[in-house]
């Protein structure tokens, strides 16, 4: 019985050495590495880039008045749609007192004038249907006579001007009314009933009383890296996507390219504008910040392969194509690449669809 337990033990204890001595094995045999392949596909490749910036019109016109004066009435609003001509708002007239004053001299100086001239016509015509004096003296006093009477109401229309804003002569036309110098909607109304506002002269650039635009025609106006405005080519197409419009999209085609680019905090960058398709349905805002993906480069229904699987000798692009997983016997072939967009590349040459290669 006590030979029978030695001997099993002595098995035991072979075993187990036997056991350690295969599992020790096993644990420092090399693994065996699996070949990872991909398929060489048809498929789409579009490379973009990004510009940040905002929608704005293409021309605002700023509304300023003809004359100095007080804002009295005020026809329209922020928002509202304004044809050309139309009344914005009307003026009481400041005057001058040095203006007013100049204004009445020339007035009081044209009526002397003007009597006087009326007094010598009226006696040269009693001379000449007496036939005392000829017709082309007499025709000299009928000039004078009708020279006096346009430059009283020059005088009378310039006081009137100056005093009232109004030409009496042209009521029509008054330059109290504050009129829209194009058709669109009315942007900004900063001026109220009761400020003060000034024409435009040498010294200043006079107050704006509304700013106008067609809100039919927008633009996104942006700014992109100089890494990135290299790419880019007048009329290639984007999309517009407006922050407050998360579920909508614009087309847009690029239109103006900075040729100089602006340096903020060490970081130069390019202005570009893109002019916006914006549908009947929907109603844009002046200033909604935007962003523009513009299509630098894209290729349709071509053949491509993830750009891990690419490799390179010297200047030469290849894969390797699969021949035998199982064996791992491949065959190199290279190939002419396309465009990427960092992920995928296309393949132009020496590679069709459905290739089996090593990644």
């Amino acid at each position: 019985m006590k030979k029978f337990f030695k001997i099993f033990g002595l098995v035991l204890l072979l075993a187990l050495v036997i056991g350690v001595f295969v599992f020790l094995w096993e644990k420092q045999r090399p693994e065996k590495q699996t070949v990872e392949t991909v398929m060489s596909t048809k498929s789409d490749i579009k490379v973009t880039t990004l510009a940040t910036g905002k929608i704005t019109p293409r021309d605002e016109v700023k509304i300023k008045p003809q004359i100095s004066g007080v804002i009295v009435e005020l026809y329209k609003e922020a928002g509202d749609f304004v044809q050309k001509d139309e009344v914005i708002c009307k003026l009481n007239v400041i005057a001058d007192m040095s203006s007013l004053a100049n204004a009445q001299s020339q007035l009081r100086q044209a009526r002397i004038s003007a009597d006087k001239a009326e007094r010598d016509y009226d006696r040269q015509k009693e001379l000449y249907d007496k036939g005392v004096i000829s017709t082309d003296d007499f025709e000299q006093y009928e000039v004078n006579h009708k020279k006096a009477q346009s430059d009283l109401q020059y005088a009378e229309d310039y006081l009137s001007v100056v005093r009232d804003g109004v030409m009496q002569s042209l009521k029509s036309q008054s330059t109290t009314y504050v009129r829209s110098t194009a058709s669109g909607t009315i942007l900004d109304l900063p001026e109220k009933v009761g400020n003060s506002v000034v024409l435009t002269n040498s010294f200043n650039e006079g107050t704006t009383i509304a700013t106008v635009a067609d809100m039919t025609d927008l633009l996104f106006e942006g700014t992109i890296d100089e890494t990135e405005v290299g790419r880019l080519k007048v009329g290639m197409p984007c999309k517009v996507m407006i922050g407050a419009l998360q579920e909508q999209s614009f087309d847009a085609e690029l239109e103006y390219i900075a040729p100089m680019g602006t340096d903020e905090n060490g970081a130069v960058s390019f202005e570009i504008k893109a002019k916006v398709e914006v549908p009947d349905s929907v109603s844009l805002r002046a200033g909604y910040s935007a962003n523009a993906e513009i299509t630098v480069a894209e290729s349709k229904d071509v053949v491509t392969i993830p750009e891990a699987a690419l490799k390179f000798a010297g200047d030469t692009a290849y894969v390797d194509v699969v021949l035998s997983k199982e064996e791992d016997k491949y065959e190199r072939r290279d190939v002419e690449t396309g465009v990427s967009d960092g992920i995928n590349i296309e393949i132009k040459k020496g590679l069709t669809e459905n290739v089996e290669i090593r990644k």
